[in-house]
């Protein structure tokens, strides 16, 4: 079952904007997903790729990139983007299986796991994004054989405005456990719009629910703004991620949440390339050195 409650807050689609990032993301995957020694495997995410005017004739393989794994781009920021997917689909798993019958995805973008992952049977999947970019993803998917293996619920809404009104008029219950997930999410959103969504998180989450986000921790973030992966970036494909980023000072989101009765924990990405045995490690100029993913759990009301 699919649903979708429409906000209207603009169109723009994937050929622009953050929307190219989702791109990025969605090549990544891609990459990952035909690995050898693949942590996350995608099999839609090359459709997305192939079907947009901006990514066409990006690389879907490793095979396909010159210098391969050397390459900043498709090499090792691409690595980096199969490494948070396995994390974080390991996450939701838990979650679910730990009770949430509600998973939210705040910026799904070209997310896929309510068609790639195996769901308890009862659970519900929100997906929220804006209008254009969840247009495209179910052109995308209705000319593939893509079947959700949960309840799927679209909430066509921009992150800047209302989406609590947009989410529970979808359906979403606050008295039932929740997981939530901001990937690669907050560093475009203004502080306010941060600290509404974690305040918002919070009120919407009984006792029980879980929560997964990622920030970075620079002060000054053109302090790596010639670092390889940024220049790559901007070079091979035309995205400045710094110029898509909001550049104001950011909220402690995690003490905040902590002081309203969530426990947190706190991980470099680097910590799962040495659990998992693969992925990025740190190097001089590193505009990664940055990123921390948090993981929350609500212990009290």
């Amino acid at each position: 079952m699919v649903g979708t409650a429409s906000r209207n807050t603009g169109v723009e689609g994937v050929d622009g904007g953050v929307g190219v990032t989702a791109l990025l993301v969605a090549a990544a995957r891609a990459i990952e997903t035909h690995r050898d020694d693949s942590l996350a495997q995608d099999v839609y995410a090359e459709h997305f790729v192939r079907a947009a005017p901006a990514s066409a004739n990006w690389p879907v393989r490793i095979g396909q990139v010159p210098d391969g794994d050397a390459d900043p781009l498709w090499g090792r920021f691409a690595r980096y983007f199969g490494l948070r997917t396995r994390v974080l689909d390991d996450f939701l798993l838990r979650s679910a299986h730990e009770g949430a019958r509600q998973v939210v995805l705040f910026g799904a973008g070209l997310d896929t796991r309510a068609f790639r992952l195996d769901w308890p049977s009862d659970c519900v999947i929100y997906e929220i994004d804006r209008e254009g970019v969840l247009e495209f993803k179910h052109k995308v998917l209705a000319d593939l054989p893509a079947t959700p293996r949960a309840t799927r619920v679209t909430v066509a809404v921009d992150l800047r405005a209302d989406w609590v009104t947009a989410l529970t008029g979808a359906g979403f219950d606050p008295a039932a456990p929740s997981a939530w997930l901001a990937e690669g999410l907050l560093f475009y959103l203004p502080s306010a719009a941060e600290t509404y969504l974690m305040d918002s998180v919070d009120l919407l989450s009984t006792r029980g629910s879980s929560l997964a986000f990622e920030v970075k921790l620079e002060k000054d973030l053109l302090e790596y703004r010639d670092s390889p992966l940024y220049t790559a970036t901007r070079q091979k494909i035309g995205i400045d991620l710094l110029r898509l980023f909001d550049p104001g000072p950011r909220p402690d989101s995690a003490g905040r949440l902590e002081g309203r009765g969530w426990s947190t924990e706190v991980h470099t990405p680097f910590d799962f390339t040495r659990h998992h045995g693969r992925g990025p490690l740190p190097e001089p100029n590193d505009a990664l050195e940055g990123n921390r993913w948090f993981f929350a759990r609500k212990t009290r009301c």
